[in-house]
């Protein structure tokens, strides 16, 4: 059986169909919610952004770390006390958390819905029938690395809904495959997202023209290995590489991204050519090392030694001279001596990366290292290991950035900075604008809100390791 219904207790009707929803993790996770808004949008209901607003609130749910979790599970004990004083409020969680722990989440009081991320094309369904029959209801993939079923059902829906109004205006994101077949082994990805399956070609390259004549920009491909993409119709055997020429010749999309690309030979070559040869493949790749240790590169299932991975890079940089690199690490990782972590060091300081991403290393539930392995790194050597890795990555993030000072850049702007300040120098009607460039660098200037989804030229005055500032030309 594909997938598990459950229904169980009853809950009062009620007449609003207000929803929020509040996404956690992964651009994989930001695309399924815009998915699933697009779908409540054609039920009837309306989108709204807050709690406040709500009659009914989904959590799109990341299950990579322990944090994630944690701070879901905050939120539903303060929406405990509001559905006290308002029984009829509906709670969903939805994505990777819902999947991992699937009838568990019913033992959290305000929870009624729990829906994995293979079913997100049933949750309008679910909402009616918390709303109208009274019902909880469960429906998560049982066997999830043999749901085939739910994968048919899924494409469907992304084919029907996929082409929202994008969260940054001028760019969208468009999924070219699902789930994941390495299983490192600290990772639950394949447990909750499932196989490794390729959406066919021509699927992709019709909702990227959809896109381009809703005015989007900048498409994003994503995949948990998005460079593993694998497509096989006749005596044809489409790649990433094949994608990125194929999307580089639709009209009005200007710039092409991909992410999160995992260390492998096969086809890198090719896919590095492709963005050489195509000017609209943004010159970036996040390319994810975990650590500069063979050792516990080899315990965490990998499958590549520190001089494979170096020398992939090396692959990168000859083939795109100009191209932008960022890594993720994981420190603390069972049985890392003081070595592994001065070698994983070495590897940070040898890749010159634009920015890494650095975490400690948390066991998660069902994973190989969390049932073999002994979570042995005490809380403060991992901070101390995260601290000194997160100092080196800055000075070299500051040295790139340095490079950018006299020089103008053009970016994608997506809007008014966090802050959302007046200018600095307070120009009437212009603010303090965010966008980045092709090589994924983070600018900060002044202008008009108008150029949101806009294309724009910005002379760099100066810089910090990670954000360039400078003046509209």
């Amino acid at each position: 059986m594909a997938t598990v219904f459950l229904e169980t207790i009853t809950i009062m009707s009620i007449t609003g169909r207000n929803v929020h929803i509040k996404t956690f993790g992964c651009q994989m996770n930001k695309l399924d919610s815009a998915l699933v808004e697009a779908g409540l949008r054609n039920a009837g209901f309306e989108l709204v952004g807050s709690v406040k607003e709500a009659d009914v609130v989904l959590f799109n749910t990341c299950s990579v770390r322990d944090h994630a979790e944690q701070r879901v599970l905050s939120h539903l004990g303060h929406l405990k006390h509001i559905k006290e004083s308002k029984p009829d409020f509906v709670v969903g969680v939805i994505g990777c958390m819902a999947q991992r722990l699937g009838v568990e989440l019913f033992k959290q009081p305000a929870v009624d819905i729990v829906c994995g991320p293979m079913q997100i094309a049933h949750i309008p369904r679910l909402i009616e029938q918390a709303m109208k029959e009274k019902k909880k209801a469960l429906l998560v993939t049982e066997e999830i690395r043999k749901a085939s079923s739910d994968g048919q059902e899924l494409e469907r829906f992304e084919t029907e809904f996929g082409i929202d109004d994008a969260e940054i205006p001028g760019q969208a994101f468009v999924r070219a495959m699902h789930g994941c077949d390495k299983f490192c082994s600290y990772c639950v990805v394949p447990y909750v997202r499932g196989k490794e399956t390729s959406r066919p070609p021509e699927a992709i390259i019709e909702q990227i023209k959809k896109l381009a004549d809703n005015g989007i920009k900048q498409v994003t491909l994503l995949g948990q290995r998005i460079n593993a993409y694998e497509y096989k119709t006749g005596d044809k055997t489409y790649c990433l590489a094949d994608l990125l020429y194929m999307a580089g010749e639709v009209a009005g999309i200007e710039w092409l991204r991909f992410v999160t690309s995992y260390p492998s030979e096969k086809y890198f070559d090719e896919i590095m050519k492709a963005m050489c040869a195509v000017p609209k493949v943004c010159r970036y790749l996040h390319l994810p090392a975990q650590s500069g240790s063979d050792k516990i590169l080899k315990m965490m299932n990998r499958g590549y030694t520190s001089a494979e991975y170096l020398g992939l890079l090396d692959i990168a940089r000859q083939i795109v001279p100009d191209i932008s690199i960022a890594g993720d690490f994981i420190v603390g990782f069972p049985n890392e001596t003081d070595d592994d972590f001065t070698q994983t060091v070495g590897l940070l300081k040898k890749s010159k990366y634009k920015n890494s991403f650095i975490f400690k290393y948390s066991p998660r539930p069902g994973t190989v290292a969390d049932k073999r392995l002994e979570d042995n790194i005490p809380m403060d050597i991992k901070n101390k290991r995260n601290i000194e890795l997160l100092k080196i990555q800055e000075q070299i993030s500051g040295d790139l950035a340095s490079e950018f000072v006299g020089k103008t850049v053009k970016i994608l702007v997506e809007g008014p900075s966090k802050k959302s300040r007046r200018s600095i120098e307070d120009k009437p009607g212009d603010l303090q604008l965010i966008g980045r460039t092709a090589g994924d660098w983070i600018v900060v200037f002044d202008g008009p809100e108008t150029l949101a989804g806009k294309f724009a030229n910005v002379g760099i005055t100066r810089t910090s390791p990670l954000t360039l500032f400078g003046n509209l030309v």
